[in-house]
């Protein structure tokens, strides 16, 4: 074969090779570039990993069935049954159990009419019952009149504010009582009120099982000797007095003390130790103070003059100073000593000529008096408030019952020739009688109730002036005794040791004074004393943790 046709074979041999159109236009059209080699892998791969997927999601829906027949093999029949009424049938598909669980999504449309899914829905919500009476006058919304009373009048925000309804006057006390607090207190807080539940209780005793160790630990008495305590800022700092103090009183719910002298003021401190802020003071027009306390319930303040026979009553939740004028069967021309029963039913009003008078807390009327021989000096209630201790101008000590009002006892203080104070422990142990002499005769409640001559228990004769003030803390372990007659006369008794703690007073400050009243808090974590010059001091007993 010439040379020339062999060229002209092997080109149209190589023309034909190429079916793609790269190598000329014999194939249609022009030549096309082939698709780089990263392109076509990518592809492949993403079609294997669908297919993958597919196969995984296939297994693991086969797996599910299995397990969930194995499962339902293994339930009783009771089991399956009640599982088929509560979620239905939905052996098959977890899906529907999970739509079922979430409830019907209903959606609303505004131009539309009920659907049958918003209808549904409808029908799942309880009907409301309508009530079966309706008074005419609980609607009518009753208005205060805000100016008829001078109290009210500092609630009010603006002047328009003549008159408000009985509901925005609630709020408006409720948040003047808790910025007077400081907040809302811990004993109105009705979710504080916990009990330990059977669980709790469990968990205790196996946590106690589970570890070894000493389990006897050291006592929480109080040990005798020397008080740890602290000097704190005056109760009445932030509204000093040079007046005397005849009244301090701890709040018995809240951490509040109350002040009041012969300024013709009683003045309300929130106790911290450190700053103790003004709360609020009432003044009473030509009426200096000689006596005010709480009531049990701390709602109440009650306070007398050292000249008048009216008896105040300051309502601290409604904001209201009643004075009662007159009690009916009540002829005392003043009005000066006064107890309230620790229960709180009961007023105890000492009067003149060996007359004491019972009244009702609530009412403020007089329920029966009784008489003793002699002065009446001072008179107290029992712990359980159904007796009556007096103490005599002729040193005797008189034991009445509250219901019957009779004479349960008389016996003579031993030593005594007239009695100025008379005080009973709150667990209801020990009676503890101040004389003129400035001997405390410390006696047991039940030889006082048996025994025509009971004998004291202790005699504390660590003072030599008359015992005016007396008062035991709430754990029976501390006993205050103060004179009103000699500066820094005033000690703290340990009991049951019945021994002077040796670092109170101290000798080289002289800052105490005389001393005309004094209080322990609830909890026994302060105490606090009323001198001559208008200073209510505050300690802070560090062995109580509590206020």
């Amino acid at each position: 074969m010439p040379p020339e046709r062999r060229r002209r074979v092997r080109q149209d041999r190589k023309t034909q090779a190429r079916p793609d159109g790269r190598a000329g236009e014999r194939w249609g059209g022009p030549p096309r570039k082939a698709a780089p080699s990263c392109q076509r892998k990518s592809l492949a791969w993403r079609r294997a990993a669908a297919a993958a997927i597919s196969v995984a999601s296939e297994e693991e829906k086969r797996l599910r069935l299995r397990n969930c027949l194995t499962l339902e093999e293994d339930k009783p029949a009771v089991e399956r049954c009640l599982e088929e009424l509560v979620f239905g049938d939905v052996e098959d598909d977890e899906d529907a159990l999970l739509r079922r669980l979430r409830g019907p999504q209903v959606q609303v449309q505004e131009d539309s009419d009920d659907s049958e899914v918003e209808k549904e829905a409808k029908d799942n919500f309880p009907p409301q019952k309508k009530p079966v009476w309706l008074d005419e006058e609980d609607e009518d919304e009753e208005m205060v009149d805000m100016m008829s009373n001078r109290f009210r009048k500092d609630m009010m925000k603006n002047a328009n504010e003549n008159q408000l309804s009985k509901d925005e006057l609630q709020k408006r006390l409720k948040e003047e009582f808790q910025h007077a607090m400081g907040g809302v207190p811990a004993w109105a807080e009705a979710s504080k009120w916990k009990t330990p539940s059977d669980d709790e209780s469990e968990e205790d005793e196996d946590d106690l099982l589970q570890r070894t160790g000493n389990f006897i630990s050291t006592s929480t008495s109080l040990p005798k000797g020397i008080l740890k305590m602290k000097n704190c800022q005056h109760a009445n700092a932030e509204h000093p007095t040079t007046a005397r103090i005849s009244s301090v009183q701890f709040h018995p719910r809240a951490q509040v003390v109350m002040v009041a002298g012969l300024d013709n003021a009683v003045s309300l401190f929130q106790v911290d130790g450190k700053t103790n802020p003004k709360i609020q003071s009432i003044y009473l027009e030509k009426f200096p103070i000689f006596k005010a306390c709480f009531s049990a319930n701390g709602e109440e303040v009650l306070a007398t003059s050292t000249h008048s026979k009216v008896l105040y009553v300051h309502d601290m939740l409604a904001g209201k100073l009643i004075p009662v004028h007159q009690v009916r069967g009540l002829k005392e021309k003043i009005v000066r000593s006064f107890e309230v029963s620790p229960d709180g039913s009961f007023l105890l009003i000492n009067g003149v000529a060996g007359y004491f008078h019972l009244l009702s807390m609530k009412t403020k009327e007089l329920i029966g008096s009784m008489k003793i021989n002699g002065r009446i000096a001072a008179s107290t209630f029992s712990s359980d408030s159904k007796k009556v201790y007096a103490s005599s101008g002729d040193g005797e000590v008189y034991v009445w019952d509250v219901n019957s009002r009779k004479c349960l006892n008389r016996f003579v203080d031993e030593g005594s020739l007239y009695g100025l104070s008379i005080a009973t422990s709150r667990n209801g142990q020990y009676v503890a009688c101040g004389s003129n002499c400035g001997v405390v005769n410390i006696y047991n409640q039940d030889s006082c109730l048996q025994e025509t001559n009971p004998k004291p228990i202790k005699a504390i004769m660590n003072l030599v002036t008359g015992v005016t003030s007396l008062t035991f803390n709430l754990t029976t372990e501390i006993l205050a005794i103060a004179s009103e007659s000699m500066k820094d006369a005033v000690r703290l008794v340990h009991l049951p040791s019945f021994t002077v703690f040796s670092n109170f007073p101290v000798v080289k400050k002289k800052n105490i004074s005389l001393i005309h009243t004094m209080d322990f808090s609830p909890r026994s974590g302060y105490f606090a004393l009323g001198n001559e010059k208008g200073k209510a001091l505050m300690y802070r007993l560090h062995h109580y943790s509590d206020f």
